[in-house]
């Protein structure tokens, strides 16, 4: 065979060992190196390939993709600093859990550390992020290249797949030239499968999960971000036998779709309860049991790391659990499934007062969101009425910082269908834009995104995807001139320096953005102008929301909500 002979059958290879082993979505940005790859991919009919030209939003693009799916997503990029700005989302993908198959294009050995340009050391180049990585052979006639370069993107993918999820790193090197024969058909790969183990309990785990809930008296359950594919309908069955107070993440996608029999346990306002020192001492646990993440709410954590109950079970599917607040007590590694239907549930030693004292305290807060929410026009109000808005069959995801705590806060729990998503792996602000934009594009569902000024600015690149797919998004930007999340914060009180490092204010505004996007673009000043917006029909399938509001006045109206609550809660407990 010739070169371009070589080179064409080793790519092929390559793209359709992917396939096989299920593979399906590709991000590609363009580059020259990764010509092979990129022409490859484009020409397979078996692949849906998504292009986005800046390497660090193509990388977010593909792990929104790859969340909301719950499946692998290859990213494609050129040689040199290309594959660099990658890293953020690699991060981000490794401690979310998430699938990548991240190939990055290389010169050839003889070219490496040699001063040859666009030529960085990139074997090993995202070191403890990605699950496991390695550097493939040059394209070549060896009888064994092929054979290797299909069992190496199967071990790829079922690592990238095997609980828990997450990226692994494939570089590839070509020699020039790069051009390949463009073929119809993906080739036949000899090996045919890999299958992975269920994670699932073994008896002895089974039996101290049931003495653990038969035995406790004052019992929560806490249900944190979930694998994408996880089967709700098993986590409602066991909510619905266990009659526990259930503290649901808005990540678990348990505030929505919430049937009738589950609603009165499922309590939504405990990061504003468990400000009150007063209700933290009545409603200690003695024992909890964690499925998935760990809660976003800071007062929750605080709360646990305080009460340091007796029993704090984890069911994790990595034996790396997560506990930064050190009191786990219990840990069963197993992917939450089936096996839940499995466990015998006896309550006769819990507490039904407690139980009920959570709900009641839950109802009461709740009516206190739903007048703040009446009565204040800030941001908490202002994504309420958002959230309220939100139609059947949609997705909202939340930036890091503010955004991601009012929805903690005031997206309540809700019988319509509604997915809410974040970037809760490293909690950055950086590439939330276009992980929001991969989100709809793999589920094709309305789409909303709530978002800081500053976090939009931070990934407006993100929007060159529109340009490239159809996307229906609706932004929703509250631009309070700076970073609110830090008026919350202890910085705050010294006024020193105080704007110019942490407040930061651009003095900007979003409408030639909109502009440069052919978004349709609304500006609002008001509740009842946001409210005449969220009403009315959308344009265009990108929209841009601008919500002004003013960073002060925003923590002021929210401490107001929470010294409410709390005088209540000090009057009746």
């Amino acid at each position: 065979m010739n070169n371009k002979e070589i080179l064409t059958s080793y790519v092929y290879k390559l793209v359709a060992s992917l396939y096989q082993a299920g593979v399906k979505d590709v991000v590609v940005s363009p580059g020259s190196r990764s010509t092979p790859l990129a022409y490859a991919f484009a020409h397979t009919k078996e692949f849906t390939m998504y292009r986005q030209v800046d390497e660090r939003s193509a990388a977010f693009l593909a792990l929104g993709i790859a969340k909301a799916s719950g499946q692998p997503v290859v990213l494609v990029c050129t040689s040199g600093t290309a594959a660099a700005n990658y890293f953020p989302a690699i991060v981000e993908a490794k401690l979310a859990r998430i699938p990548l198959i991240v190939l990055t294009a290389d010169r050839p050995h003889e070219l490496r550390e040699v001063g040859a340009p666009q030529a960085i050391a990139q074997p090993n180049l995202y070191g403890h992020q990605v699950k496991w990585a390695v550097d493939f052979p040059i394209p070549d006639d060896f009888p064994n290249t092929l054979p290797f370069v299909e069992r190496h993107i199967a071990r790829a993918v079922a690592i990238a797949k095997t609980a828990p999820a997450g990226p692994v790193h494939v570089n590839v090197p070509f020699r020039e030239p790069l051009m390949i024969d463009l073929q119809e058909q993906l080739p036949v790969v000899s090996f045919k499968e890999s299958m992975a183990q269920e994670f699932r309990p073994h008896e002895h785990a089974m039996n101290m999960l049931e003495s653990v809930i038969e035995h406790a008296k004052k019992g929560i359950l806490i249900i944190g971000e979930l694998p994408q594919d996880t089967d709700l309908k098993v986590v409602w069955n066991f909510i619905r036998h266990l009659r526990w107070p259930v503290f649901v993440e808005s990540l678990s996608h348990l505030r929505g779709n919430v049937p009738d029999d589950c609603n009165d346990f499922v309590i939504d306002q405990y990061d504003a309860l468990l400000k009150n020192e007063t209700f933290k001492r009545v409603v200690a646990p003695d024992t909890v049991i964690r499925f998935g993440a760990q809660p976003v709410s800071k007062s929750f954590l605080q709360f646990l790391t305080k009460v340091q109950p007796s029993i704090y079970l984890v069911v994790d599917e990595d034996p790396m659990f997560r506990d930064s607040l050190a009191i786990t007590t219990h840990h069963i590694q197993a992917v939450i499934g089936n096996w839940l239907d499995d466990v015998q549930i006896a309550t006769v030693n819990m507490d039904e007062a407690y139980a009920q004292i959570w709900i009641e305290a839950n109802c009461m807060a709740t009516q206190h969101v739903k007048t703040y929410v009446q009565q204040e026009s800030d941001e908490g109000a202002l994504t309420a009425i958002l959230f309220e808005h939100l139609p059947e069959h949609s997705n909202l995801f939340a930036s890091n910082s503010m955004p991601i705590r009012d929805v903690d806060t005031f997206f309540q729990k809700t019988e319509k269908d509604v997915r809410v998503y974040a970037n809760r792996g490293a909690n950055g602000i950086d590439g939330v834009v276009s992980t929001a934009i991969g989100t709809q594009l793999a589920t094709k569902r309305d789409s909303y995104l709530l978002i800081g000024d500053l976090a939009l600015l931070h990934d407006s690149n993100g929007l060159i995807a529109t340009r490239y797919q159809h996307c229906e998004m609706t932004i929703v930007v509250m631009n309070n001139n700076g970073g609110g999340i830090f008026s919350y914060l202890s910085q705050a009180t010294v006024e020193d320096h105080y704007e110019e490092l942490f407040g930061t204010p651009s003095g900007l505004q979003f409408e030639d953005l909109a502009k440069m996007y052919d978004a349709q673009y609304e500006v609002v000043h008001s509740k009842q102008d946001f409210i005449k917006v969220l009403d009315a029909p959308k344009k265009k399938p990108l929209c841009i929301i601008e919500v002004i509001t003013n960073r002060a006045n925003n923590v002021q109206s929210h401490r107001r909500l929470w010294n409410s609550i709390s005088k209540e809660l000090d009057e009746k407990w």
